[in-house]
């Protein structure tokens, strides 16, 4: 689980982007080799101490015809807006520049923990030079070198220091989801027509996420509570229409959701930004319910539900688990489909497979087509066991895992949802020596 957001701000060319991929590329967590899953280089995680953070590379916001003073005032803005830490990197090489004190007095005002990190210190010359830093009034500050790896460490253990504690609403017994999409897909109409189909709104509870609305409420005796991304609110100079923020935004809403219903305008089709966002929600092993929305607006015959179905499925390889519902927000159009189907793809989300039918269907799996020998040597799976649901999560205990080919990998995860259906989960599938 996120426990917390780390934001990475700073003038051009002080090495925000190396700093960047210096942290994510100390993520030990497994990566997930799906075909199709494009990833934003916006945002990354890292994991330290057994906490796992979120960070943001402000230098990969880019707003178009704005003034060059005024594209970094936004970034600051962005960073202070979502960040729980903020990461201010300055260059040793250059010293301090104008910029750099008008970014500092701007963090100041924040309100929010800033750690002054100086960059490119790669010799004692350079360590000597940073101490000029402490003019910017941000306290102590932590010499590294990104390209090097130099000093990393040391900043990751004080962002676990003073990482705020999260206040995490519990929502135990009930069933939680989020709307995601690309600006104006209609995830306000989708968001209003759910809740006047006749439910009981409880109340209404602050959320995580800055200025979001989280809302509980009841249908045909389940409780609900939907995350409001289309609903939030921004402070200050934050733009709205930024593609890049609004993946930032989402992606906060899709942590503490059991389901994501990703929407996709049917008045338009499909876009290449609807695949960045989709992939959010696959890559965080959250269900997905495909919802294609302003399905009154499309000219239809007898055979474009198919037709669409079919092109949705080979844009989104990755999703052929998630089903799709055809909807109208605006007249209300198959509505009443998709809390069943939200309650549904949660249920398969959290299903746990006894042991001992597990491996039934995995022996069966490899008698009727055992994998291809790798340099002579042929994989063999001992034994199978789930070890976690959110998403249903299986260890294959095996002689040499790295036989263990992404092909066949997929052939296990097929015969899985053969036997057990899944639809709506996205399956991990790890390998393990067996002792």
């Amino acid at each position: 689980m996120i426990k917390g957001t780390i934001a990475i701000v700073g003038r051009p060319n002080v090495g925000k982007s190396t700093f960047f991929n210096r942290l994510i590329g100390q993520r030990k967590s497994i990566v997930d080799d799906t075909p199709g899953v494009t990833r934003d280089r916006i945002y990354g995680e890292v994991e330290w101490l057994t906490q796992t953070y979120r960070v943001i590379d402000t230098g990969g916001i880019q707003i178009d015809e704005q003034p060059f003073a005024e594209e970094i005032n936004m970034q600051v803005d962005i960073a202070i807006e979502e960040a729980d830490v903020i990461l201010f990197l300055v260059s040793s090489k250059e010293g301090v520049m104008s910029d750099d004190m008008a970014i500092a007095k701007k963090l100041v005002r924040s309100n929010k923990p800033v750690l002054l990190v100086v960059n490119k210190v790669d010799n004692e010359k350079l360590q000597m030079d940073a101490f000029e830093f402490y003019s910017l009034g941000l306290g102590d500050l932590f010499c590294i070198s990104s390209v090097h790896g130099i000093g990393i460490g040391d900043v990751l253990d004080k962002v676990t220091e003073i990482m705020p504690p999260k206040n995490i609403s519990s929502y135990d017994g009930m069933t939680s989801f989020c709307v995601i999409g690309r600006p104006n897909v209609g995830k306000s109409s989708l968001v209003n027509a759910i809740l006047k189909e006749d439910r009981v709104i409880v109340s209404n509870i602050e959320g995580t996420t800055r200025d979001a609305i989280d809302t509980p409420f009841k249908y045909e005796g389940e409780e609900y509570i939907i995350i409001d991304t289309a609903g939030i609110r921004k402070k200050g100079k934050i733009y709205e229409d930024i593609e890049k923020y609004s993946i930032l935004r989402a992606l906060n809403a899709i942590d503490r959701s059991n389901v994501v219903l990703f929407l996709i305008d049917g008045s338009l089709g499909i876009r290449e930004q609807d695949k960045h966002v989709a992939g959010l929600a696959h890559e965080a092993g959250k269900g997905v319910i495909i919802v294609y929305n302003k399905w009154d607006t499309v000219e239809k015959d007898d055979k474009t539900m198919q037709k669409i179905t079919k092109e949705i499925r080979a844009h989104f390889l990755y999703l052929d688990y998630a089903p799709i519902v055809f909807v109208s927000a605006l007249t209300g159009q198959k509505i009443n489909q998709i809390l069943p189907a939200i309650q549904q793809v949660h249920d398969n989300c959290t299903l746990r497979i006894q042991t001992n039918v597990l491996n039934d269907v995995i022996l069966d799996a490899q008698m009727m087509n055992p994998a291809k020998p790798h340099n002579g040597k042929q994989l063999k799976i001992y034994y199978s066991s789930q070890v976690g649901v959110e998403p249903p999560t299986f260890v294959l205990f095996v002689n040499d895992p790295e036989l263990l080919h992404f092909s066949y990998k997929r052939y296990i995860e097929n015969k899985i949802r053969e036997a057990f259906g899944f639809e709506g989960t996205p399956i991990r599938i790890l390998a393990r020596k067996k002792s």
